[in-house]
């Protein structure tokens, strides 16, 4: 049956399933299809997810939404000071049973990993996900062991509580696909939300529409589609750009540009397009460098941020055009 299904599975089956998904996702997070739209290029992307935005506007809810629209396990962390290393990577224990010893794996051995307030943690503990995330595996006591796949990370923080937080290192915000602000709702979606979660929890009623086994075939798909080489150049001279720019002290790394080329793909195949174009990069870019860009001190002190730093460069590094 998986073979048959692997024959079979195209953009079409991409953009068909991804749609299913994200009408599931909507029907719980009132609008915001943007939002909900380049959270799930992430998971095509197979990229790891940074939520950041003020409390109560719906980071956990969507975290918990995509998880639950997907037949996979998931296990969700809720990072504290006194979270431990172990806690996420699994921890080996003697048997007396047996005599011997047994690894027990933590919570990063899940499809999907909902870390809330992943800021609340100590850097050791943040660190510790640092390989999983990269490499999709984690070694404990010498011993390395694979993680499932898919494999996932939504992450979620406050950015404005400063209290009891450790700041993100930026090793470890460069190893996030994207990160996104969702935003206060309009008028109207307020009001949907009223209506639609005033009677009770609407997530944990959300069933499951796609499996495990359907987002790999996805992913794998989605590397299929074609990316020309004057797009694959205006990616690379995006992100070189913000190595040059006067504002920026540190730009993007290359690691970036492989990210904004997954993403790319993820969105032209999201779109039901074997093809990338420029505007699929140029579209995706503030979600994927904005939180990889250390300002300048002096540009710091200003009212520039990494979004109109961006905007900036945008204007100014040329769009491919032809075929």
């Amino acid at each position: 049956m998986a073979t048959r299904r692997r024959a079979v599975f195209g953009v079409q089956e991409v953009a068909d399933t991804y749609e299913r998904i994200e009408r599931n996702v909507e029907s719980v997070v009132e609008g915001k299809p943007e939002v909900v739209r380049r959270a799930l290029v992430a998971l095509l992307a197979e990229g790891h997810l940074l939520l950041e935005d003020v409390p109560g506007v719906g980071k956990t809810l969507l975290a918990k939404a995509i998880a639950r629209s997907l037949a996979c396990s998931v296990r969700r962390v809720q990072f504290t000071p006194d979270l431990l290393p172990s806690d996420i990577t699994g921890v080996t224990v003697f048997n007396q049973e047996h005599g011997d010893f047994q690894f027990k794996p933590g919570a990063v051995f899940a499809n999907v990993v909902l870390g809330d307030e992943i800021n609340r943690a100590g850097p050791k503990t943040q660190s510790a996900l640092l390989e999983a995330m990269e490499e999709r595996q984690v070694t404990v006591d010498g011993t390395t062991y694979e993680l499932a796949m898919p494999f996932m990370v939504i992450a979620t923080q406050n950015p404005i509580e400063l209290e009891g937080t450790y700041p993100l290192p930026e090793a470890q915000r460069d190893r996030f696909l994207m990160r996104l602000a969702i935003g206060y709702p309009s008028v109207d979606a307020e009001l949907e939300v009223l209506d639609v979660h005033g009677g009770g929890d609407r997530v944990s009623h959300l069933e499951a529409v796609a499996d495990a086994q359907e987002v790999a075939l996805m992913v794998e798909a989605v590397k299929t589609v074609h990316v020309a080489d004057a797009v694959k150049r205006y990616i690379v001279d995006i992100v070189r750009a913000t190595r040059a720019h006067p504002a920026v002290e540190l730009g993007a790394s290359p690691r970036a540009s492989l990210a904004l080329l997954r993403a790319s793909r993820a969105l032209a195949a999201a779109e039901n397009r074997e093809y990338v174009v420029p505007d699929d990069a140029k579209t995706l870019v503030p979600s994927v460098l904005a939180h990889r860009l250390i300002l300048a001190p002096q540009t710091q002190m200003s009212d520039a941020s990494p979004d109109g730093v961006l905007d900036d460069l945008l204007s100014s590094v040329p769009i491919p055009t032809g075929r």
